[in-house]
């Protein structure tokens, strides 16, 4: 695609725009619609964008694999231990009011924007490994056979 140069523009400047907006639903989710599974998957398709344009080396030099993996991992560290977090303070699971005991609400909002967080990085990581699985196959024809 290295013909393509208003194509590989454009995602450059829709790349970073794209992240911005996964991060304002991702923060503002509590409030409106959106949050953490639908910030997760614009978020994702940023990068998968990126990858389809610039290829996979490149995206693999911007979010290697193995960050993918620890993202996975790091999003359901933090949903879960958000709710091990209450549990140690002798509240249900994801009774966020043991955040702040003085002042139930603010532990509802802090405990729902982590937990919001986690779901986010969690959706970000599947997303782009299963994108990585996929884009890393061997083709089994050629561009010029189609």
């Amino acid at each position: 695609m290295r013909h393509h140069l208003i194509l590989r523009v454009i995602v450059k400047l829709l790349v970073s725009t794209m992240i911005l907006y996964a991060l304002y639903v991702q923060f503002h989710g509590d409030y409106s619609p959106g949050g953490g599974f639908q910030a997760g998957v614009i978020m994702a398709v940023a990068f998968i964008i990126y990858g389809i344009v610039f290829g996979l080396r490149k995206v693999h030099a911007v979010l290697p694999p193995w960050l993918v993996h620890k993202l996975v991992a790091l999003g359901v560290l933090v949903y879960g231990g958000t709710g091990v977090v209450n549990m140690l303070q002798g509240y249900e699971f994801l009774n966020y009011g043991s955040l702040t005991p003085h002042h139930p609400e603010h532990g509802q909002h802090w405990g729902i924007l982590a937990v919001e967080a986690g779901v986010g990085i969690t959706v970000t990581g599947v997303m782009i490994a299963i994108y990585y699985a996929f884009a890393a196959r061997p083709p089994r024809m050629s561009d010029e056979e189609w």
